[in-house]
């Protein structure tokens, strides 16, 4: 049980760091002027993605001695997986939103 909430607490935390703290602390701004590039930013959060998936699958297969531990192992790699696939078609355009962009202005014309 507690190796469990472990290992819920220890994943929540590090998506929030990759998907909060990296573009936060790699937002480097001078007024409205950026200072940073966004391709850094893109590339700590695809490597951080990565990294956590894969020490989940490390834990997954070999460290944890549970079965119910090592599901949410797996579940968790899964779930960071997936991420990545999303974070990786964004910065690479695969895909885009442009038509929520798009309807968001239709929306604000119209009302």
């Amino acid at each position: 049980m507690m190796s469990r909430l472990l290992i819920q607490c220890l994943n929540t935390f590090l998506l929030i760091v990759i998907l909060i703290g990296i573009p936060a602390v790699t937002s480097a701004r001078f007024g409205n002027l950026l200072l940073s590039s966004a391709a850094q930013a893109q590339r700590l959060t695809l490597w951080g993605l990565a990294v956590v998936a894969g020490a989940n699958g490390v834990f997954a297969l070999g460290l944890i001695k549970g079965r119910k531990e090592r599901l949410l192992c797996w579940k968790w790699a899964a779930s960071f997986l997936v991420l990545l696939s999303i974070e990786y078609s964004l910065v690479h355009g695969y895909v885009n939103f442009d038509w929520l962009k798009a309807a968001l202005e239709w929306v604000q014309k119209h009302f």
